[in-house]
């Protein structure tokens, strides 16, 4: 192997133990002199094993309640020394610093304090300081140090003394030098936020777990997931999730969790980002069953979510149909049996409601980001235009519709009625073929669209789509509002009797 090095010496200082004693026994089967502090130095010792304090190494105790401990030159040049410059080595030499050849860290947990809601000085305390120039150190040395930043790399470790008995090339240090530095990079980047109280400038891809996955939107594309799924989700069933699979669930659990808000038990069905079913009733096995007779055809093989456990019945009703991927809170034990007859079925039962704090996408060189859309624009949002207000029922409708319509590729128009979905018109170029799109679809599958709502995602630039849709039977309409045109609109409105709200918020989606 190209610049073999063998781990003869370690010094190992972290904060959580788990997973740390058969690395631990791996070593001393090794004969590698450890070198510890503190807590680690404690649990060695607990288990038997021989091991040097660094404050032998050093003679300096630890300091400060603990907050120097490995800062010293012993340490860090021991670290940092270069082996193959004579230079260095007459230095260490001199000074009598034994080089380190394997650097294992774990840092304090300042992400979990934060979540916890600890106190501004407990945060102050998780900042690693020792911990972070260790891992710097050993990851700029990685010609000739082997660095363990995070217990995820536990496995690497693990499989390099068993398998390696220890060796390893420079191949091999460099990759775990750089995963070293995403941790570091990460960890840095949360510091930041917290004291800056603004999200990160940067999508905080380093230290979070990295799922490969199949292939991207196409076969012949690579891809990867970077976050915490098993945080968010466990599975129960089915094949590894694809990167289409969390496109979709990422749309659903967005689109679901504002229909949450109204009353009643929300299910929704996704096909390519965009809700093809979805409905509000008072048990879930009456939301599926309107969910689906908005496009039984394009069910098939959609993502299915909702915010109520399933229990037999609806397992049952679902049972009938492909689709891909079901995501709910729970799931009683019958319909788990009677899901898991078809074994790729992605189940998916819900752990957390995780965000990011920005949207991101890579755009030219670059990347974007913006805030979430967060509006949910409820009835005291809906400001009537017109003559006539919408009825209580229609205002309710509108209220879900404008959901809806806020989570369908622009140009979008929805079309509902008593809190199901229609029929929608979805990333059209043009505001009235997204319209006639959807009449088209409601009137596919047999629906009556007198007395309907429409929602637009935009402002109606003519009133050419409150003329079609009137002519459809459309009874009330939501818009952004915004075009110098708008009382044009309103006005086709008051001819036709229908009722018109702005919102003032527009919900592009691209």
């Amino acid at each position: 192997m190209s610049g073999t090095k063998r781990i003869g010496s370690a010094l190992i200082s972290v904060y959580h133990k788990d997973g740390l004693e058969p690395i631990v026994q791996e070593l001393h089967r090794l004969g590698v002199t450890l070198y510890s502090t503190g807590g680690t130095q404690e649990f060695i010792e607990g288990l038997g094993i021989p091991v040097v304090p660094v404050e032998d190494l050093t003679s300096y105790p630890s300091i400060l309640g603990g907050r120097v401990k490995t800062l010293h030159p012993k340490v860090f040049g021991g670290i940092l020394g270069r082996r193959d410059l004579a230079s260095d080595v007459a230095q260490l030499e001199e000074y009598a610093i034994p080089p380190i050849d394997l650097v294992v860290v774990d840092l304090y947990p300042f992400e979990a304090t934060v979540a916890a809601g600890g106190s501004g000085p407990a945060i102050i305390e998780k900042i690693d300081i020792g911990g972070i120039s260790l891992i710097r150190a050993g990851a700029k040395n990685h010609a000739d140090v082997v660095i363990v930043a995070s217990q995820a790399q536990y496995g690497d470790l693990l499989r390099i003394l068993r398998d390696q008995d220890g060796t390893t090339d420079l191949a091999e240090r460099k990759r775990l030098a750089g995963l070293a530095f995403g941790v570091s990079s990460h960890y840095d980047s949360a510091i930041r936020t917290w004291f800056t109280g603004e999200p990160a400038d940067q999508p905080l891809l380093s230290g979070q777990p990295t799922h490969t996955l199949r292939y991207g939107e196409n076969p012949h594309q690579a891809a990867s997931f970077h976050g915490d799924l098993h945080g968010l989700f466990e599975q129960v069933q089915g094949k590894e999730l694809s990167y289409n699979n969390l496109l979709d669930l990422d749309a659903a659990l967005e689109l679901i969790d504002d229909l949450a808000t109204l009353p009643g038990v929300p299910f929704a069905i996704l096909k390519h980002n965009n809700a093809c079913g979805a409905a509000v009733r008072s048990t879930v096995k009456l939301a599926w069953d309107a969910a689906l007779a908005g496009d039984p055809v394009s069910a098939f093989g959609g993502v299915l979510v909702t915010t109520a456990p399933i229990d037999r019945a609806t397992a049952e009703a679902i049972d009938s149909i492909f689709f891909e991927i079901i995501c709910a809170p729970g799931y009683a034990p019958e319909a788990l049996d009677v899901l898991r007859r078809k074994k790729n079925r992605i189940i998916l039962k819900r752990l957390a409601h995780g965000r990011m704090a920005r949207k991101w996408r890579t755009a030219l060189n670059g990347l974007l980001a913006q805030a979430p859309d967060q509006v949910i624009d409820g009835p005291s949002n809906m400001r009537t235009a017109t003559r006539r207000a919408p009825t209580d029922a229609e205002l309710q409708d509108l209220v879900f519709a404008n959901i809806l319509v806020k989570h369908t590729k622009s140009n979008a128009i929805v079309l509902a009625r008593g809190a199901q979905l229609l029929a929608s018109g979805t990333g059209q170029t043009s505001r009235v073929d997204a319209l006639e799109q959807a009449i088209a679809k409601a009137r596919k599958f047999n629906f009556d669209l007198h007395g309907a709502v429409m929602a637009s995602d935009a402002f109606f630039p003519f009133p050419d789509c409150v003329t079609i849709a009137g002519a459809a039977g459309i009874a009330a309409v939501v818009q952004p509002g915004g075009s110098i045109k708008d009382q044009e609109s309103v006005d086709a409105c008051d001819e036709r009797g229908m009722a018109m709200c702005i919102t003032g918020n527009r919900h592009f989606k691209h």
